[in-house]
């Protein structure tokens, strides 16, 4: 009977027997680095910014009332985090010290970390000499203790220590195979389609149809969970999340005459409504529908995409109530005196309308392709436009060295009503 083997020794994290090494002052000294280094990274103005996003597009969305005073508000945390890149950026870039220690201690993390994912695989093969695991932790700890001292040359030593021991020992493992990249390329895509298809999508507005709500250049954020999960596609939405869309929603949806394009307009009619315009009037199932008159001479600037240029037009401008959702509404002065409708929704679509009324290819204009009446289904609609997050539109910032389009800090964050 021949004897049994004996079984490897069970694998051991680097992180773990580099931690169980550590002194107290050790490791209090490595959170502050840690610290450091997240707080000085040019990632991390934008990190807050983003993390303080999610509240505040929560907040504008169910409370919009609080948009008074948060829209001011994350704008000035934009504005200071604007500021606290351009510091970071200087400072990097004109301390000798901070130029020298960074790429190196970038160089320690990746390396330690490229030693835990080797040993974290072939530790229980049984594969390595006894005590290679104890050097590699050894010294991947006085690498850890220069990068926290900040001594470049001593850390610069260390890391050739730990490169040596790296290649000497685990030199055979060390070429990461086609299926890692693959593998580790492939979770990255897969966050960023699940985000993408179910969270929320960024769209960009490339006309002017819901102009003055939306103007031309401004980046939106649109919620796409609110309607319920929509499988791309198939056009379907098996099940509502939180609600089905209602009267004045401004909604992003594939167009469903043609399918190419996505467009952005304002619910206007819900399943079974009845919708009409009288002189410009709307009316939902007989109900008038109020406006106010702002102005008779409103100024908006369109921009023509085959020409690139920007050209000022005088409108009329209302301020509509369209179920209790007051919103801006557009209408030229030539084109108020005429009925159209009246249009009877069906079920499972809805009827939409760009708040620029004499300026939108929506329902009335068979969504800018048949020229008669299309409604959306529900199946198409994409989502909820939130926030505008970001606009390159009319007489921003630098807008003389782009022909008239510049950066419109003032769009900054405007919730979409």
């Amino acid at each position: 009977m021949s004897a049994a083997s004996p079984s490897a020794p069970p694998a051991m994290k680097l992180s773990s027997v580099m931690a169980a090494r550590r002194t107290p002052g050790q490791l209090r000294a490595r959170r502050l680095l840690m610290w450091r280094e997240m707080l000085t990274s040019l990632w991390a103005p934008l990190c807050v910014i983003g993390l303080a996003f999610i509240p505040y597009t929560l907040l504008i969305e169910y409370v919009p009332a609080a948009a008074s005073w948060a829209q001011p508000a994350m704008k000035g945390l934009g504005l200071v985090m604007v500021a606290y890149f351009l510091a970071l950026l200087v400072w990097r870039n004109t301390s000798a010290k901070e130029k020298a220690l960074r790429p190196l201690r970038q160089e320690a993390q990746e390396l330690i970390s490229e030693n835990e994912g080797i040993l974290r695989k072939v530790q229980g093969m049984g594969k390595l000499q006894a005590g290679v695991s104890e050097q590699i932790a050894e010294q991947a700890l006085r690498v850890e203790n220069a990068s926290v001292a900040g001594d470049a040359d001593a850390l610069r030593a260390e890391l050739k220590g730990l490169d040596a021991l790296t290649a000497q020992h685990l030199g055979a493992f060390r070429k990461r195979s086609v299926m890692d990249f693959i593998g580790g390329f492939g979770k990255a895509l897969l966050v960023a389609l699940v985000i993408r298809t179910f969270i929320v999508e960024p769209y960009r507005i490339p006309s002017g149809s819901m102009l003055p709500t939306l103007e031309i250049g401004d980046q939106v954020f649109v919620n796409k969970f609110i309607y319920g999960v929509r499988i791309p596609l198939m056009n379907v939405v098996p099940f509502v999340i939180v609600r089905p869309p209602e009267r004045g929603d401004v909604i992003v949806f594939n167009n469903p005459v043609d399918e190419s394009s996505d467009y952005i307009k304002r619910v206007a009619g819900l399943p079974g409504d009845t919708v009409e315009l009288v002189d410009g009037v709307v009316y939902i199932n007989g109900q008038v529908q109020p406006r106010e008159l702002v102005s008779n001479d409103f100024v908006v600037h369109d921009f023509d995409q085959e020409t690139k240029i920007w050209s000022a037009k005088r409108t009329i401008r209302y301020e509509e109530d369209l179920s209790g959702v007051e919103h801006a509404a557009l209408q030229s002065p030539a084109g108020t005196k005429r009925r159209e409708g009246p249009y009877t929704v069906p079920p499972g679509h809805v009827f939409v309308m760009g708040d620029n009324r004499d300026n939108s290819a929506d329902s009335r204009l068979g969504l800018g392709i048949t020229h008669k009446v299309e409604y959306v289904p529900y199946g198409h609609i994409k989502g909820k436009a939130m926030v505008v997050w970001l606009s390159l539109g009319w007489h921003g910032l630098l807008h003389g060295l782009f022909g008239g389009t510049g950066l419109r800090v003032d769009r900054f964050f405007e919730p979409v009503r």
